[in-house]
């Protein structure tokens, strides 16, 4: 691909119009990077370690910290070197690997979240069945599918921005190499491929949500049937952590995601970008261990054996 364009190198702009305040955002942004990595390593290990939390809503939880980790890895720590640096330039193969891993685990989260929706409703409108329905070979095929859909698609993406041709300019106006600052920076039309990158936002983003609110539509009229306050109640709390990061993912990505490249706005969609690189993944840990009681238990049982062995 490099040989098709005279461009061989990307320079990044980021943050650097903030000037006096990148090392200020170089602390802040490092702060939340390591409370990302501490909170999404502490739900996989929770997950690993205690046995109460081997079921298959646990199980999509720990693949999709999994994927959050990588996630942020591929865009974070080439972030807070820029802040830092003069020099914030990105070979061409470079940033064409930066957005195929960005795009995979990204879009695979987005499956995934589909996936976390179908097991919620097989659990609250199918329990007798669920066993069966959600056996491990399921979930592994599911998640699987999510992993191989993800970045299928998003090799079909990278492969249609980077064969465009760059003779130009090279500033790519973001902090990484996403699609719409990169496809702007091509010498030729670009509609085909920006139509094509549409249709695959749509079936990444917005056929899992519909697929999600069927689901939960299925569940609210389940919930309202149960007698009890207190079984409502309950039904419902093992819900609200997914929605939550369902309504901010969806919602960010979908804004960014799904136009048109010619109405990219630099600062505005910096700002929803920094929403769902940092903050989704920040509130996932946090969403799942401060509303679940037994990733709690499970977290407090892990520090006491911890406490205990450091003792022994």
């Amino acid at each position: 691909m490099a040989n098709s364009s005279q461009v061989t190198e990307f320079l990044l702009l980021g943050f650097s119009s903030f000037g006096e305040l990148q090392p200020v955002l170089f602390v802040l942004f490092l702060c939340l990077y390591l409370i990302i990595l501490s909170g999404n390593f502490t739900i996989i290990s929770v997950i690993h370690l205690d046995r109460s939390l081997h079921t298959p809503m646990y199980f999509f939880l720990c693949v999709l910290s999994t994927s959050e980790v990588f996630y942020t890895i591929v865009i974070l720590p080439k972030m807070l070197i820029n802040l830092l640096s003069v020099l914030r330039t990105l070979s061409f193969m470079g940033c064409a690997t930066q957005m195929f891993f960005f795009l995979g685990f990204a879009i695979t989260n987005c499956l995934l979240l589909g996936v976390m929706g179908y097991d919620r409703y097989t659990a609250i409108c199918q329990p007798l069945r669920y066993p069966v329905l959600m056996n491990w070979r399921v979930c592994g095929q599911l998640a699987a599918s999510c992993i191989v859909s993800g970045f299928l698609i998003s090799l079909v993406v990278t492969t249609l921005v980077f064969n465009l041709p760059f003779c130009g300019p090279n500033k790519v106006n973001h902090y990484f190499c996403d699609i719409s600052p990169v496809i702007r920076l091509a010498c030729a039309e670009t509609y085909i491929h920006e139509l094509v990158i549409f249709i695959c936002g749509v079936l990444v983003l917005l056929v899992p949500l519909i697929f999600i609110c069927i689901s939960y539509g299925f569940i609210v009229h389940t919930i309202l049937k149960i007698p009890s306050a207190e079984g409502k109640r309950k039904a419902f709390s093992t819900c609200a952590s997914h929605l939550i990061v369902v309504i901010v993912h969806y919602g960010c990505a979908s804004s960014v995601y799904l136009r048109p490249s010619a109405k990219y706005s630099s600062g505005k969609d910096r700002l929803v970008t920094v929403t769902y690189t940092i903050i989704t993944p920040l509130l996932n840990p946090m969403v799942y261990s401060l509303r679940n009681k037994d990733v709690q238990l499970a977290i407090r049982k892990m520090i006491g054996k911890t406490g205990v062995s450091l003792k022994t």
